[in-house]
């Protein structure tokens, strides 16, 4: 029986140390799969004026709470060695230290409010998108629009996209607003296209269940919810960059393959590509119409 148990020994090492490896390999591909971490400790930067802002008001409040944290533990760390248990000693009985109680009360509400003092000054700046730069598309005079909540700049001008999540496509439908009729406009799939330098308000709905708009160096992640709008902005200041993302919300089996990508073009290549969409967009329609008219004709249809 002891020579059995010795030769199954080395098959039973083999397998557990298969089994780390395979454990090891599995943590390390969640650790650092693109994007799992974003900045692995803060958010994505660097696309938006409002990712930016986020980005540092995350940091902010980050630094504060390691602060706290070193002092807590510290202390923590040092009553456990300074009192530690000993032999023939006797603990102290103490009830209560009432200044130091109030001092660490005062502390603890000092600290929020200088956490919400924070904010609320960075919020105008993350909710409010400024007005496009002199450089990017140029945009009509600005309007009053029948929304309150549609964030707009300053001056008005402002691109709309209305950003449709479906089960798992995005559909971009520019120019528009989702409560208006974009019938005739140009469209595109997966990949959204933007002038650079350019104001870009995005009006965001689904079609069937919960999804969630998300490029993570353009700013916050915003739900598309069936039956109700919801707006967000971005502004990328460079030509050339590719922005991913994906929906954020688990909206069925298919939900990881629907990505989201945004191509930033200079404000001349965006008007061709604009017109080179419409285009496409009215050959592939009169195509359609020529194959129906061919298949009712054949008695198919």
């Amino acid at each position: 029986m002891s020579r059995i148990r010795a030769a199954l020994r080395p098959e039973s090492s083999l397998r557990r140390r298969l089994l780390a490896a395979l454990l090891l390999a599995t943590i390390a591909s969640l650790v650092f799969a693109s994007g799992a971490f974003a900045d692995f400790l803060t958010p994505e930067s660097g696309g938006s004026p409002n990712a930016d802002e986020i980005d540092s008001l995350y940091k902010i409040i980050l630094y504060i709470a390691i602060v706290v944290f070193v002092v807590v533990e510290g202390a923590l760390l040092y009553s456990l060695v300074k009192f530690r248990a000993k032999k023939g000693r006797v603990a102290a009985q103490i009830h209560g230290n009432t200044r130091l109680e109030i001092s660490w009360t005062v502390a603890a509400a000092l600290i929020l409010v200088v956490l919400s003092a924070v904010t609320f000054a960075k919020l105008g700046a993350i909710q409010d998108p400024p007005n496009g730069g002199a450089n990017g598309l140029r945009l009509a005079d600005g309007v009053l629009t029948a929304s309150t909540t549609e964030p707009t700049p300053p001056n008005g001008r402002k691109l709309t996209i209305c950003v449709t999540g479906r089960q798992y496509v995005w559909r971009y439908t520019y120019g528009v607003s989702c409560t208006s009729n974009g019938f005739g406009l140009p469209y595109s799939y997966q990949e959204m296209v933007v002038p650079a330098n350019t104001t870009i308000v995005l009006d965001i709905q689904a079609t069937d269940v919960i999804h969630s708009w998300w490029i993570p160096k353009l700013g916050g992640k915003m739900d598309a919810v069936p039956g109700y709008k919801n707006y967000t902005w971005f502004k990328a200041p460079r030509a050339g960059e590719l922005y991913k993302g994906q929906c954020a919300e688990l909206c069925g089996r298919g939900h990881a393959d629907m990505t989201a990508r945004v191509r930033v073009l200079a404000p001349g290549e965006y008007e061709t590509w604009l017109t080179d969409q419409r285009q496409a967009i009215a050959d592939a329609n009169r195509e359609v119409v020529e194959l129906r008219r061919q298949l009712t004709a054949d008695g198919i249809l």
